[in-house]
């Protein structure tokens, strides 16, 4: 095992934006999708990621339906000079439409839930404001327009889009700054390597990947409750599960010649990839258990060998099912 670091390293978010820990912390399964959370465990994780170096903070309107923002509020309100946010807009899920998963870019609902996202977590502006998803009927200029305009009002710092093309990137970029692209990237999933990751490097906008574990698949360490989402995604889907942990058993015999763990060869591959495809990246590997958080965090002083690099190479491609 490595040691955690009594603070992990910093990095721009954007180019000439703010720094921030090289490691986010993705808040979401604290609130839904993973099973029950145990919120008292849930808070000190917080706590103790801040106090190694965490700064960034994933949070979207949607998770728990505002149920994660207002968790997260508290925690805001007691370290907001240190702590940096980013949420979320673009689902219409609503507690009277719990089961609604469609999507909207409307300029008025951007404003709606930015204004319902601050009032949740309690501050005064959103570090970092996403477009959750993209919603092909809106023009980019509408919707990028309204939240540059939130910029403009001081309620928003900055501005990030989500699994966007790399076309789409660069149109939203030309209309205001793009600061961060959030896209799921692992060693399982490298759709991202084929043209967006490369046009984010060129804008110098940070890329923030999320399930950078593979929804858990990377941690070797799968157990899902009977409430846990993931059981109906494709990739947990007992056609594909078993293909899938037999790539797993790569990355669990690299960790255990290594010394550590699978999450952290899977994390150390991330900053090592990035770093080949020469862009910033926070990923924001979600957890509720401090000890957990801490063994994430190890894997920011992992450096792999060039024969590690190439056993984790092919893996992507033997993966079965989609991405969700």
């Amino acid at each position: 095992m490595t040691n955690t670091p009594s603070k992990i390293p910093q990095v721009a978010l954007g180019r000439n934006g703010p720094l921030v820990g090289i490691q986010g912390l993705g808040c979401m399964g604290i609130s839904e999708f993973y099973g029950r959370s145990d919120q008292v465990q849930a808070r000190a994780t917080l706590e103790l990621a801040l106090e190694l170096g965490v700064s960034h903070f994933d949070t979207a309107d949607m998770y728990g339906i505002g149920a994660n923002e207002e968790f997260l509020a508290p925690f805001l309100r007691a370290n907001r000079d240190t702590v940096h946010i980013a949420t979320k807009y673009g689902y219409r899920r609503s507690a009277a439409t719990p089961d609604d998963w469609s999507v909207t870019n409307d300029p008025g609902h951007i404003r709606r839930a930015a204004e319902a996202s601050l009032k949740r977590l309690g501050v005064e502006v959103i570090d970092l404001y996403y477009m959750h998803r993209r919603d092909p009927s809106v023009p980019l200029a509408e919707s990028i327009g309204t939240m540059a305009d939130l910029v403009t009002e001081g309620k928003v710092r900055a501005l990030g889009l989500c699994e966007v093309s790399a076309a789409e990137l660069a149109e939203a970029h030309a209309i205001h700054p793009i600061a961060a692209l959030q896209s799921e990237w692992s060693v399982f999933s490298r759709d991202i390597e084929a043209e967006v990751s490369g046009k984010a490097a060129e804008l110098g906008i940070a890329i923030v990947p999320f399930a950078p574990l593979g929804r858990g698949l990377l941690t070797g360490q799968l157990a899902l409750a009977d409430d846990d989402a993931r059981r109906n995604f494709p990739r947990f889907a007992e056609a594909n599960l078993s293909a899938n942990m037999r790539a797993v058993e790569t990355v669990i015999g690299l960790a255990r010649a290594r010394g550590v763990t699978p999450a952290q060869i899977a994390l150390a591959w991330l900053y090592d990839r990035a770093r080949i495809c020469d862009v910033s990246v926070i990923p924001i590997p979600g957890t509720r258990k401090p000890a957990r958080l801490r063994e994430n965090l190890e894997a920011t002083a992992v450096v792999l060998t060039t024969a590690e690099r190439a056993a984790l190479e092919p893996l992507a491609g033997f993966v079965q099912g989609a991405r969700v």
